[in-house]
């Protein structure tokens, strides 16, 4: 049986272990939610041993920007199938323009993030980058309901952003296809700006949007004005091509259905 390690059983990685598991694979995680703890350096490598392919959700640390995987176990990974969640802000601003895995990246904001990815790619890894992340719990109808939901006066603004589902479909046509090394941008078929996707929420709920407003009247963190300040469309055509996956909620629309 295919044993899959995953370092970080995250949101995000919840969904990759559940689908693996309906398909008949061994999994094993790191996480508060996983059966191995990552600081037991022991059980982490007699995991390992035993693991064909590891996948790591786990993100830069925040202070030094290095992967904490790649600092304990990097020597370990050798042999393995490895698979890395990215993300595509990686690329930075593009001023609106497609980007695609062929794009330069570090030269945005999330620079630490750049490097981690980069690293993973020499190890030969498969890195799915990915976007704006929703799903069950994390949605614009959550923050509608928390009174959290902006619409900000940004016309020309637009995002990508990809269903959590997907995101699992996607590395598990990679696992099932032995897809090569590489980057891999997993995201949906419309950029749309947040106010569309609050907007047709709203809609859905039966209730009316929030006002637009500028960042300083919506009282922005830095991290959500950091959000603003990149602007992309993330194009996906090579994981549909070389993956053979296709995302089940290919707009926001689908995805927001497929929640209510």
């Amino acid at each position: 049986m295919a044993h899959l390690f995953i370092f970080g059983l995250g949101y995000t990685a919840k969904r990759v272990a559940a689908l693996a598991k309906s398909a008949g694979w061994h999994v094993t995680a790191t996480g508060s939610d996983g059966d191995v703890d990552f600081s037991d350096t022991d059980s982490v490598k007699s995991a390992l041993a035993s693991a064909s392919h590891v996948l790591s959700s786990v993100p830069p640390e925040r202070e030094s920007g290095t992967d904490p995987v790649l600092e304990a176990y990097a020597s370990q990974l050798g042999g393995h199938w490895l698979g890395y969640l990215s993300s595509t802000g990686v690329y930075g601003d593009a001023q609106g323009a497609w980007v695609d895995e062929t794009t330069p990246i570090g030269t945005g904001r999330r620079t630490a993030r750049a490097q981690c990815d980069a690293a993973w790619l020499e190890l030969g890894a498969r890195v799915f980058r990915l976007p704006g992340i929703y799903g069950p719990g994390r949605s614009a109808f959550d923050r509608i309901a928390e009174g959290k939901a902006h619409r900000i006066d940004m016309p020309e603004q637009v995002f990508s952003r990809v269903h959590v589902d997907d995101i699992a479909s996607g590395v598990m046509a990679a696992l099932a296809s032995d897809a090569a090394a590489g980057a891999y941008n997993l995201s949906d078929d419309l950029p749309a700006s947040q106010n569309a996707v609050i907007e047709e929420a709203c809609r859905l709920m039966g209730e009316a949007p929030p006002p637009l407003q500028s960042m300083d009247e919506a009282g922005l963190s830095p991290m959500a004005r950091g959000f603003y300040a990149e602007n992309r469309r993330v194009a996906n055509g090579k994981a549909k091509r070389v993956l053979g996956w296709e995302p089940a909620y290919p707009t926001y629309r689908e995805g927001l259905l497929g929640l209510v």
